[in-house]
């Protein structure tokens, strides 16, 4: 078989690959073999193809035989690493990719087909950098694979992944504003939908509100949902929500609410926002942002003339068609000059977000007694995204530890359930004079929840906080001491903690931050209390008090909707 026909083999796999359709890849696979049974192309071709139909036996006898005459054979590479990363052996998952990478990067005349493989397996690598805790190279990785891809929303999905990533370690204001903004360049041939401005008379009328998010089902941003499609004032707002997730039982939950409801899974970004703007939507929210599959792309198209985006993601979107973005006294306080962001801040004089966890689990109970009256020690814990986990995060927790003799560090999370995964972490830890003996690391586990009262007080993370986990380590009765940054993500946990009625848990100095920790673990009667009465005090909070939050919110929308009929 000649170099083109084989090459025309080759580029039909990569689109039948494209079309999951993996038994057709295997039969390109196959015409190659039938010229030439040695051809490692061919060899490797059929491995990823066999791997794809879950026959990982002889995908890995194929890669064992390719590595003996072929041993840089890009395919090969790919496929022997996602076989290490099904067993769970990330580091030899990331030893193989980076190979791929560098090998791949080195060459000048790359086939089309062999492009693909090098933009897959930039993708498993990011992706195997952020499972381990490594945001900064998940990022860089991401931002090269999008400077690669040839297809425009794929390259706009992967630099959104990135921008994401880059919300887990310090970036300059104006770095993270640049990077944001080059978001747009994406979407710089669109042609938006038109709007014409109303009459200011019309700024009374009922208006249509839009809800856009691909999670409206079992994910944490479903935990702050609830009150935009229960509690609206029905006389006054007709609500939309456009679902772009695959629903499950929450989804079902979320569908009894008053609201008319839109499946937009499977259309493009631009029929998307032309279902939209059908519905004639007044004012849209986003609650994506850069987070996984992000509606962004939609809202590039101005589905509706007034657009918002928040709750989903903590930073700015940076898409110029994004008028304004959800925040509040705490996180963006007012008088404070706003910087780093492309949209105008849509602040809320409470919280920016009401905790409304009932649409997803009925609650367990909480344990109103610490752990330490029995232990006999007390037991600090973590359960965000070990990602969040910053040096600066680090140094602040050893320095508790040392203060508070026979303390125990519990720290839960994916990262824990691999193997590999719990090496880093106590090498990591180990690196900053963390003794292992004083650590547990546990896996992910559904009933998570029943497992805060095993923990004493809970240790935000910084500069990123924790959102979701700080308001589940409440409800569990575990105080939280969160550090207030200088940032709107570095001040998430103040927000809620203050919102949650318990400001003496937030921190204005890392001094502070270690200060309160050791305190409050000195204290067994203060943290007895603690255990005993949060619960209730965050189920009257202003965090939990949906029909005041919507009253707000609603506010706002009448707000903005005036603002955008007041005449130029």
């Amino acid at each position: 078989m000649g170099q083109t026909e084989k090459a025309s083999w080759m580029q039909t796999a990569e689109r039948f690959l494209a079309q999951g359709d993996f038994r057709a890849m295997r039969a390109c696979a196959r015409e190659i073999l039938a010229r030439d049974l040695d051809d490692m192309d061919g060899l490797a071709l059929l491995a990823e193809a066999s791997l794809y139909l879950q026959e990982i036996g002889p995908a890995t006898r194929l890669v064992h035989r390719i590595q003996a005459s072929a041993p840089q054979n890009l395919r090969a590479l790919l496929v022997e690493a996602i076989l290490a990363a099904n067993e769970f052996q990330l580091e030899r998952e990331i030893a193989l990719l980076e190979r791929l990478w560098k090998l791949g990067e080195a060459k000048d005349d790359l086939p089309m087909y062999e492009q693909g493989v090098l933009d897959r397996g930039g993708c498993h690598l990011a992706d195997a950098y952020a499972l381990l805790a490594e945001p900064a190279k998940a990022a860089a990785m991401m931002f090269a694979v999008s400077g690669r891809m040839a297809d425009p929303a794929r390259k706009a999905e992967l630099y959104s992944k990135a921008l994401f990533m880059t919300n887990y370690y310090t970036l300059s204001t104006a770095r993270s504003l640049a990077l944001h903004e080059g978001y747009n360049a994406f979407f710089g041939a669109k042609v938006t939908l038109p709007h014409e401005v109303q009459a200011l008379s019309e700024g009374e009328r009922k208006l249509r509100i839009g809800y856009i998010s691909p999670d409206f089902r079992q994910h944490a941003v479903a935990n702050f949902l609830t009150p935009f499609l229960r509690d609206y004032t029905k006389l006054d707002f007709t609500v939309y929500c456009y679902m772009a997730g695959q629903p499950d039982a929450v989804t079902k939950r979320f569908h009894r609410f008053a609201a008319a409801w839109r499946d937009i899974r499977g259309l493009s970004a631009r029929d998307a926002a032309a279902r939209i703007y059908e519905d004639h939507i007044d004012i849209l929210v986003d609650f994506s942002g850069h987070s996984q599959d992000s509606c962004l792309p939609v809202l590039a198209y101005r589905p509706a003339p007034v657009q918002l985006s928040g709750i989903g993601y903590v930073n700015t979107t940076g898409l110029h068609e994004v008028d304004y973005f959800l925040s509040d006294g705490c996180c963006l306080p007012p008088g404070e000059t706003v910087q780093g962001f492309t949209e105008q801040i849509a602040r809320l004089p409470h919280s920016q977000l009401c905790y409304a966890p009932d649409i997803i689990q009925r609650l367990p109970t909480a344990g109103i007694v610490p752990p330490s009256q029995s232990n006999g020690f007390v037991t600090f814990g973590s359960f965000n995204n070990f990602a969040k986990v910053s040096d600066e995060t680090l140094l602040l927790w050893r320095a508790i530890l040392e203060q508070v003799p026979r303390s125990r560090l519990v720290i839960k999370g994916k990262i824990a359930s691999i193997p590999d995964g719990r090496t880093r972490v106590l090498k990591r830890l180990a690196a900053f004079g963390i003794d292992s003996s004083r650590l547990e690391l546990r896996p992910y586990s559904p009933d998570y929840l029943e497992q805060y009262r095993d923990i004493d007080i809970a240790l935000d993370t910084a500069p990123y906080n924790g959102g979701l986990t700080t308001c589940e380590a409440l409800i569990m009765g575990v105080p939280v001491v969160s550090l207030r940054g200088k940032t709107h993500g570095a001040r998430f946990g103040a927000s809620i903690l203050e919102n949650a009625g318990v400001p003496e848990l937030v921190a204005e100095s890392e001094m502070e931050y270690v200060n309160k920790a050791v305190q409050i673990a000195a204290a067994p009667k203060l943290l007895a209390r603690f255990h005993a009465g949060l619960r209730d005090t965050l189920l009257q909070s202003r965090l939990m008090d949906s029909a005041a939050y919507m009253r707000e919110m609603e506010q706002l929308y009448r707000r903005l909707w005036t603002d955008y009929c007041r005449p130029l």
